[in-house]
């Protein structure tokens, strides 16, 4: 009999390869974008280098801040108490990580090994991944929610076609059609868990607390990092509208999935603020900035903290 750790492993390889391709294709796409757009980079990199300091170091303080929101949550999604500074640690591997890796394999594969490692089965440490995953989407949800009230006219809803809506029902009837068997059984399965652990999780007030606390944190505090970065080259864009426009782009470009969003977070974002009236370069420096804050300076540091965590035996 199949072991449903096995099924899962080999669903996730086969996985694997539709996502390198994607990825190949989204950052090839990149790259064309770059080569066509260069001199808007090379003009927004130069107004970086002359960028407001005191800004910027907000910036790195609020990047800072995503992996202390990130272990907040992953604490909230599971009822065992976790080792604290391990779990920051690990996050702080995990993002490294997931800037290698198509989008969220390798974050989900470290923060499994490491939930494995702290004791919890393997079963249970995938459904509290499954639960971050869906406070964090819910918490994105929400926030862009309140500032679309907030900057009424800076999302509109783009007119679909009855092609599109009909290429929409078709995709979700041949999904439905390939969710039957077997994979449809461990789906509901998997479901039940996650639904199981989230009602252990709002049973114990301080659980869930920490849970929907570090989820709006970890989103509020990316949002921060671009905030600060526009800030710092004099961008002139409201606060409350630069993140906006930074969730609604991050959960346009989870559709590609890049490592870490390297390409489609980037064209997104940039496509974003462009067409709010910020001039290219400008746009070209702010997303610099924040994929310096969030990707570039702590790459290095998170892929040592990741070999330390596997030769100790934490992950």
């Amino acid at each position: 009999m199949t072991s449903p750790l096995l099924t899962v492993t080999t669903a996730l390889r086969r996985r694997a390869w539709w996502h390198a391709a994607a990825t190949l294709t989204a950052l090839l796409c990149a790259a064309y974008l770059a080569r066509r757009h260069w001199p808007a980079l090379a003009t927004g990199a130069g107004k970086l280098a002359v960028a407001d300091q005191g800004w910027l170091l907000v910036g790195a303080a609020a990047a800072g801040a995503t992996w202390a929101c990130s272990a907040l949550a992953q604490q909230g999604a599971v009822a065992e108490r976790l080792p604290g500074g391990r779990l920051v640690a690990a996050q702080f591997a995990a993002c490294a990580a997931n800037h290698v890796l198509p989008a969220g394999l390798g974050a989900g594969a470290v923060n499994l090994r490491f939930l494995m490692r702290c004791g919890l089965p393997a079963g249970r440490s995938a459904s509290g991944l499954a639960v971050k995953a869906t406070a964090g989407a819910v918490a994105r949800v929400a926030l862009i929610a309140v500032l679309a009230m907030a900057c009424p006219g800076v999302l509109r809803t783009p007119h679909l076609s009855a092609t599109a809506v009909a290429a929409v029902l078709a995709a979700a009837a041949l999904v439905t059609f390939l969710l039957s068997g077997p994979l449809r059984l461990w789906c509901r399965r998997a479901l039940a868990a996650v639904l199981t652990d989230i009602r252990a999780v709002h049973v114990r007030p301080h659980r869930a607390a920490a849970l929907w606390g570090g989820s709006l944190g970890f989103a509020a505090a990316h949002s921060l990092v671009l905030i600060a970065v526009t800030q710092a080259v004099e961008l002139p864009l409201p606060p409350a509208r630069v993140a906006l426009l930074y969730l609604a782009a991050s959960c346009a470009a989870a559709l590609l999935p890049t490592p870490g969003g390297i390409g489609s977070l980037d064209a997104a974002l940039a496509l974003a603020l462009t067409a709010t009236g910020a001039p290219a370069a400008a746009a070209a420096s702010a997303v610099l900035g924040y994929r310096l804050l969030t990707v570039w300076l702590p790459l290095v540091p998170g892929l040592v903290v990741l070999g330390v965590l596997i030769r100790r035996r934490a992950v």
